[in-house]
């Protein structure tokens, strides 16, 4: 959703008297150094304290501008706010409910047409929701498959504060670490207005609430968390771009010996705390090499291993003719996994 121009313009201000208010306390901490000429530099430090003062004002006078922008937000621009009571359908997650217990006064919900949210202003959410539609778009048209029947909505819950994010981990046992989470078709992360969000993991966690609706009885980890990647990556850029910004999917390299044998890969049924960086960037790498290799067949494993198929049994009938073998491939994988890669997503930016 393009920023409208005059909140983008206030925030561009803002973000320059920022700047500017961090030359002057610079500028402040060089004129509070010793110097031989006294009385050059008592007015050099006034000088700057009235600078520093003046922009301190002006940012509050336009941060309470964009405040009052954001909250006002409405039409096209927003979610329409649907009472609980109203919402067409309830969440089965015991979580959800540990969420909403959580100052149960300020949870305000809303819904489009493939997802559920519930959040404390619609500013927050609004650009939740627009990214996970683009996203379910995006996922659906790479799986090339149709809206599953009987398909329920995933809900997303929003939380702005630190400290009640914080509580919610005690409730739902969480690693400190955690700043979102997806259980059981449910997402639950932490967005905070006064920071900044970028980058594909709202994408990625969107990717597996929608593959979850697809294949309800799962998927292996390294597939999951593979496609969620691949897919998270490309799908950013394009939304990126469609908002008018230059931007463009990167696929990491991964050096021979840092590779984990696909034997070891495909066992794990959660990232590695020791390689978990590896973990993800070989897991994506592998779902881009199978797919570009051949797209039909990829989703045919994909098929496969969400029976629960054992991975060599479904690879050796699906890609027959592509590789001598599962040990072939594995080779041909470490010389594309050394390289650098665009992307092979199909193009959704203006379907």
């Amino acid at each position: 959703m393009p920023v409208p121009a005059t909140r983008r313009n206030l925030l561009e201000i803002l973000s320059n008297l920022e700047m500017i208010r961090r030359v002057a306390e610079s500028s402040t901490r060089v004129a509070c150094a010793p110097r031989k000429n006294l009385a050059r530099t008592e007015l050099a430090v006034s000088n700057q304290v009235r600078l520093s003062c003046l922009v301190f004002s002006l940012t509050n006078i336009i941060s309470i501008t964009v405040a009052q922008d954001l909250t006002t937000t409405s039409g096209l621009n927003s979610l329409a706010e649907v009472e609980f009571s109203q919402l067409s359908q309830r969440d089965p997650n015991p979580l959800g409910e540990k969420a909403l217990a959580i100052h149960p006064d300020q949870w305000k919900h809303a819904e489009t047409e493939h997802f559920i949210y519930h959040f404390t202003h619609s500013y927050v959410a609004t650009p939740v929701s627009v990214e996970a539609e683009f996203h379910y778009r995006v996922v659906a048209k790479e799986l090339e498959r149709d809206q599953p029947a009987g398909d329920t909505k995933s809900h997303i819950y929003i939380f702005e504060r630190p400290e009640e994010w914080q509580q919610f981990q005690v409730f739902g046992h969480l690693e400190p670490w955690t700043g979102g989470i997806h259980s059981a078709g449910s997402l639950f992360i932490q967005r905070d207005p006064a920071r900044k969000f970028s980058g594909n993991s709202l994408g990625h966690e969107i990717t597996h609430l929608v593959m979850h609706r697809f294949y309800s009885d799962g998927i292996p980890c390294w597939l999951d968390e593979g496609f969620a990647q691949y897919v998270s990556k490309a799908a950013h850029a394009s939304y990126q771009r469609a908002r008018g910004y230059i931007s463009k999917p990167h696929s990491e390299a991964i050096s021979n010996q840092n590779l984990m044998p696909l034997a070891t890969l495909m066992a794990l049924t959660y990232p590695p705390s020791d390689r978990v960086e590896i973990f993800y960037d070989e897991s994506e790498r592998l779902v881009r090499f199978l797919a570009s290799t051949d797209k039909p067949a990829f989703l045919a494993l994909l098929d496969a291993l969400a029976r629960h198929q054992p991975f060599e049994t479904a690879f050796s009938r699906i890609y027959v003719g592509k590789f001598a073998s599962a040990r072939a491939m594995e080779q041909q994988f470490a010389e594309y996994a050394a390289k650098d890669a665009g992307t092979t997503l199909q193009n959704v930016d203006n379907q």
